[in-house]
């Protein structure tokens, strides 16, 4: 997947139609229906799909009005390449015609009648807020100028911490194990309300976020720090309150991934990860925040790639398991809204069947959205032979459509599709929004470790900071890399602090070098990523605590790092290496404020595994 780096654009002159269309005018354009403009001409003011007993009559006449081609595209989210709907950089058109057979979203709309289209960074869909907005605004014309046009949901991941797809100037959060650290329902909820706010703004309406797996695994390399924490009733707690901030600003959360993906060590992405839980522990584990996020009426749930044999034996993944789908989610924990599937083109569901079957196997297992097929026309047409050779039924598609059309009335966008540039100017990265993020932050910050009161620092006895470690790239398109933003921050606090990347996987050469200047620092700070026992971020450090100087790790993701330190002179973990934590990680190092965090997951001994270092709720204070 390509990475998002071509900056910002011009904004593209908005066509006149998208400046302020009345209520009549787009619920016309989006029904095409009698009943729906009869209802409008005879000056319902509670017209049904606003209420929250949606008219399902009005959604089905305009169910019944779709050809059967406009009804499997209802049921795809899909990606697309470019900035703009219709006149994407020539890079983007390439893309899309190597992957889509189209040249634009537009196209992309007007062959496949898609029902949703997801945002990525890496597919140029996030330059900057205005432009976000204007894709979204293009995308939505070019749906209602179709004949019987419907509104697309858009969508994307916007979890915060380690996964954003909108970056600054927007507002950027902790991530939930750092809100789980936190342990406030009150800041979880703040982060859904005003991170939906700001997504609403950019017209984006269903957000596939929070994670409510229950991370149990140190090794899990998929979920970690994605996860709330271990704790199942802290993990549900949590994300009901995001679910909850979400939805109150007009965004449709999505809990994943469904039935639970906290416990493995293969990440989806790239092979079939087997959950091995017993239906026992899976009810008393995973399943808790589920069913939490259930009771907050989440819109939406997305499924995992994964096999729980307890749960289905036929070792099929769960997103093509009817058992899981409709025999647990539906009828046993009574869940009636949209699922939707973990992306298609992930490894995890593609082992077992061909890309022609998986969409029509999800379906039948209850299925509404299907993301982000490997090839769009071969799931397309999966889905239209399936009906028409009679596996799938046309009433089978029409129960989704409506789930679909539900959710889309929910969030006003068969009355209001358009967003204005106005509304991005209000909501999006505000002052007030910052400075709630920054807020937030230092109460998730963890200190773990404090020999001898080394922390705070004191600008008058360590006043030279050398910076040191890992610099993956940033997870949010933020300012990176870590040990620049710590730097400038112990810098703006008084701090004479000089930074030097060495990497996840530093050299020989590379740790010489970091060792010769920290005999010139008072202080060293380094920021490790995932240290392992027989890894060079390891022996950086302990050559680092060898020349006497004091070392302060940093721990810029999991805090499962500390057991391998046990040299330093103090440990903090940030979970993230988000600019919005590590600055205030660096308030706490430089005692501007206390520590709060507490550990939302077990750190086990290096040693010994079976035993635990740290408990849930551990954490230092000054």
């Amino acid at each position: 997947m390509r990475d998002s780096s071509t900056g910002s654009t011009a904004r593209p002159s908005r066509p006149a139609t998208l400046t302020g269309p009345s209520r009549r005018t787009v619920l016309a354009a989006t029904a095409g229906v009698t009943a729906a403009t009869a209802a409008l001409a005879s000056g319902a003011s509670a017209y049904a799909v606003e209420s929250s007993r949606h008219d399902n009559k009005v959604l089905r006449a305009l169910i019944s009005r779709m050809t059967l081609e406009e009804k499997v595209g209802q049921l795809f989210v899909m990606r697309v390449y470019g900035h703009s709907a219709t006149a994407p950089d020539q890079a983007d058109i390439d893309a899309n015609l190597k992957e889509i057979g189209v040249r634009t979203a537009a196209e992309l709309i007007a062959k496949y009648r898609v029902g949703g289209i997801i945002y990525f960074a890496w597919a140029h869909n996030t330059r900057d807020p205005h432009q976000i907005a204007d894709l979204s605004n293009g995308i939505q014309k070019a749906s209602l100028d179709q004949p019987r046009g419907l509104p697309v949901l858009i969508s994307t991941d916007q979890e915060h911490g380690i996964v954003a797809r909108v970056g600054k100037p927007a507002t950027l959060f902790p991530g939930a194990m750092a809100l789980g650290a936190g342990g406030s329902r009150t800041d979880a909820r703040t982060v859904g309300r005003i991170g939906g706010a700001e997504l609403h703004a950019l017209g984006i309406r269903q957000d596939y976020s929070p994670v409510a797996d229950v991370n149990v695994n140190p090794a899990n390399p998929v979920i970690g720090v994605r996860s709330f924490g271990a704790a199942p009733d802290a993990v549900a707690g949590l994300v009901a309150a995001e679910v909850k901030g979400y939805q109150a600003s007009g965004v449709a959360a999505t809990a994943k991934h469904f039935p639970g993906h906290g416990d493995t060590a293969v990440d989806s992405h790239f092979g079939f990860p087997v959950i091995t839980h017993s239906r026992e522990l899976w009810s008393t584990l995973d399943a808790v925040p589920f069913r939490a996020a259930i009771r907050a009426g989440i819109d939406s749930i997305m499924t995992a790639h994964i096999m729980v044999p307890a749960l289905d034996p036929s070792g099929d993944p769960a997103t093509l398991s009817h058992p899981i789908l409709t025999g647990i989610l539906r009828e046993e924990l009574g869940y009636d809204g949209v699922v939707v599937t973990d992306s298609l083109g992930m490894e995890g569901v593609r082992q077992k069947y061909g890309d022609d079957r998986v969409p029509v196997l999800a379906l039948k297992a209850g299925v509404d959205q299907l993301l982000n097929p490997p090839s769009l026309d071969v799931a397309w047409n999966a889905v239209l032979n399936a009906v028409r050779g009679g596996e799938l039924t046309e009433a089978r598609l029409e129960e989704s459509i409506l789930r679909v059309l539900r959710l889309k009335a929910k969030l006003g966008l068969l009355t209001s599709p358009y967003i204005s540039d106005g509304g991005v100017d209000r909501t999006v990265g505000t002052p007030a929004h910052l400075v709630a993020a920054d807020r937030i932050a230092e109460r998730t910050t963890t200190v773990l470790v404090n020999k001898e009161g080394l922390l705070p620092l004191s600008r008058r006895r360590t006043p030279k900071v050398l910076v040191v470690g890992a610099d993956p790239a940033s997870p949010s398109l933020s300012d990176g890399p870590p040990t620049t933003v710590l730097a400038g921050a112990l810098t703006e606090l008084g701090f004479t602090a000089t930074a030097l990347s060495t990497g996840t996987t530093p050299s020989t050469t590379t740790i010489a070098r970091a060792v010769a200047a920290a005999k010139d620092a008072d202080a060293v700070v380094v920021g490790t990523y995932n240290v392992t026992a027989t890894g060079s971020q390891k022996t950086l450090v302990e050559q680092l605590v060898a020349t006497g100087v004091p070392v302060v790790a940093i721990a810029i993701r999991n805090p499962y790092d500390v057991a391998q330190l046990p040299s330093v002179g103090a440990c903090v973990a940030t979970y993230s290496w988000t600019d919005v934590e590590l600055r205030a990680a660096v308030r706490v190092i430089a005692g501007r404020i206390d520590p709060r965090g507490t550990l939302p997951v077990p750190v086990q001994r290096a040693d010994d595994p079976a035993k635990v270092l740290y408990p849930i709720g551990y954490g230092l204070s000054y």
